[in-house]
């Protein structure tokens, strides 16, 4: 299911940076490194990926980035991150 993540955003017009990750890695150190320091407002407790930055912002999972998709809030929050030259 990680190729879900990045054709969706390749279908609305963005070109996501994807990073691969190792099974041996530790995914909650990852997501730490990968956190911006500003961004406290959440806390990852339990890491699955993929794992979605949009602008430097923690989305979520896949399950957070298909609930925007479906709501109509993904373009906009693509938009706000200047993913997208529309």
């Amino acid at each position: 299911m990680a190729h879900v993540a990045p054709c969706l955003l390749l279908g609305q017009g963005a070109n996501p940076a994807v990073l691969e990750v190792s099974d041996d890695a530790d995914p909650a150190a990852l997501v730490f490194a990968l956190w911006p320091k500003d961004n406290s407002t959440k806390v990852a407790t339990e890491v699955a990926f993929p794992v979605v930055f949009i602008g430097g912002r923690l989305l979520g999972g896949l399950d957070s980035l298909m609930a925007m998709h479906m709501a109509g809030k993904l373009v906009p929050v693509l938009k706000q991150a200047g993913a997208l030259w529309l």
